[in-house]
């Protein structure tokens, strides 16, 4: 990979920005300049043999090149935690000359997808469809733009010129209807087809609305389009009150969005604190300060029971009979994949579209990743994960064989001004885990241990830790050389030594 200049590493999300000085602020992230780490240039070390592929040491991603990547693109860690790895190369290769990859679905998992086929097989015909009218963009960053952050501008992964580039046909505003198997090619709402010798399914999710009744009147919103902030923003101006229903992690950056516009917000979640599949009560205490500190108004515990209104909202109204007066409500009460094609074309479905190792569906040729892909029981839904099955996709549809192999549950965001990082087990099941935690000048750090061995972490407003963290519980690491059980400052000390080592 030719150098660029300089390389800034985004230490919230991992993106690479190329210039001589880090951009003011991240686009995938909104992380200010302050928190790009320069990279210094590595040589790669000299393999015995022509290196093709790249493995992280961290979280296991796979990069195809002859030189490893500036930073992984999952997990954020440098070209230093990569060793080379052998490619191997699949027995059904696809030829690089006149072999056809359709790719249904445009966001993060198909971009990539297209990216690392296109890296993989410079000769193969890439055909990306989208079914919104608009280039492929940066989802996360919804909320951002609702927060008047930034434009609409900023959200494209790529400008066009990119796929024109690299010879990705790019189909905007197409709705695939049918998957014909048999035929080996895809229908569309146009009434054409397009054949394929290798199908990747990148099909997304759709929002879950839960079975309130009145959810379906005029002022309800979900936020997984463009098109969906830009009629939230028309409705609403300072002062409005609204209600978001779902203490995850859009619930969460929807409702901050919405009290940076002056919006009068109250927010409900019923499981008893916020953000519960990333945080333990202690680390969500710190967050719902922050949260408070906007002035957006949390009820624990609360779930809707109506949503009322004359064709257009007017009250949510609570299981306990409390009612909350509001011009909109904003649903994030998290997402179901997109399997209706392939289950109608005889794909094995469960919760999503499932896949093996390779990411390859039940139906030869056919792969599926990103939000709308099951793997081991699993959807992630989440956008790291997602960019990491559409590159190991790609790079399986051009005939080289990548196994995916699942990754730890990690989470690296920045929530209300927040950093915050959880990895692994948060909630231990049972007494056979040892914890240690400390709460200190707003930060507050919690390591969970299983057989000398970390089983996970909670790390929330210093976040320095978390790629050294991910590194030894990936690689299960012994630590009773720190001495376990040990105190926080100790097994930090620890960290710092084998992230150096």
């Amino acid at each position: 990979m030719a150098n660029q200049g300089k390389s800034w590493v985004c230490l919230v999300c991992g993106y690479v920005h190329h210039g001589d000085e880090p951009p003011e602020c991240c686009p995938v992230c909104g992380a200010p300049a302050s928190d790009f780490e320069l990279q210094a240039p590595t040589p790669a070390p000299a393999p015995t043999a022509p290196v093709t592929r790249w493995r992280c040491l961290v979280c296991g991603y796979e990069h195809d090149g002859t030189e490893p990547p500036d930073a992984c693109p999952v997990c954020g860690v440098s070209s230093d935690d990569f060793e080379a790895c052998t490619a191997e190369t699949a027995d059904a290769a696809v030829s690089s000359d006149g072999s056809r990859v359709v790719i249904l679905g445009a966001g993060i998992a198909g971009v990539s997808a297209a990216e690392s086929l296109r890296n993989a097989s410079p000769g193969v015909e890439i055909t990306l469809v989208s079914n919104e009218a608009r280039p492929p963009y940066y989802r996360l960053n919804l909320t951002r733009r609702l927060a008047g952050e930034i434009g609409d501008e900023a959200l494209p992964i790529h400008p066009l010129s990119w796929y024109t580039d690299r010879n990705i046909r790019l189909l905007e505003g197409k709705e695939a209807t049918e998957i014909r198997v048999e035929k080996r090619e895809v229908a569309l709402d146009d009434g054409t087809a397009l054949p394929y010798d290798r199908l990747i399914l990148t099909c997304g999710a759709h929002p879950f609305i839960p079975p309130v009744p009145g959810a379906d009147q005029e002022g309800v919103f979900s936020i997984r389009r463009l098109e969906d902030v830009h009629a939230l923003e028309a409705l609403l101006r300072p002062g409005s009150p609204c209600v978001c229903i779902g203490g995850g992690i859009l619930g969460l950056e929807t409702a901050g969005a919405l009290a940076k516009r002056g919006i009068k917000v109250t927010l409900l979640e019923n499981y008893g604190y916020l953000l519960p599949r990333q945080l333990n009560r202690e680390a969500s205490a710190l967050l719902s300060e922050a949260v408070t500190r906007l002035g957006i108004q949390i009820c624990s515990q609360a779930a809707a029971a109506a949503i009322t209104g004359n064709g257009r909202v007017e009250k949510v109204v609570l299981e306990d009979g409390t009612e909350l007066p509001c011009e909109a409500v904003c649903i994030t009460t998290g997402i179901r994949s997109n399997t209706h094609l392939a289950r109608r074309a005889g794909l094995a479905v469960r919760q999503g579209i499932v896949v093996d190792n390779h990411l390859q569906t039940s139906s030869p040729g056919i792969y599926a990743a990103g939000d709308c892909a099951e793997y081991a029981g699993s959807v992630y839904g989440l956008w790291e994960p997602a960019q990491y099955q559409g590159s190991i996709a790609g790079l399986n549809a051009a005939g080289i064989a990548t196994e995916f192999g699942g990754i730890a549950r990690m989470t690296t965001l920045k929530v209300l001004g927040l950093k915050m990082f959880s990895l692994g087990t948060i909630n231990p099941e049972d007494g056979s885990y040892t914890e240690i935690s400390e709460k200190k000048d707003g930060c507050y750090r919690c390591y969970l241990f299983r057989d000398n061995k970390l089983a996970g972490a909670i790390l929330v407003g210093d976040t320095s830790l978390a790629t050294a963290a991910a590194r030894i519980l990936r690689e299960g690491t012994d630590c009773s050389a720190a001495g376990l059980p040990v105190t926080v400052h100790t097994f930090e000390s620890f960290l710092r030594s084998h992230l150096q080592g």
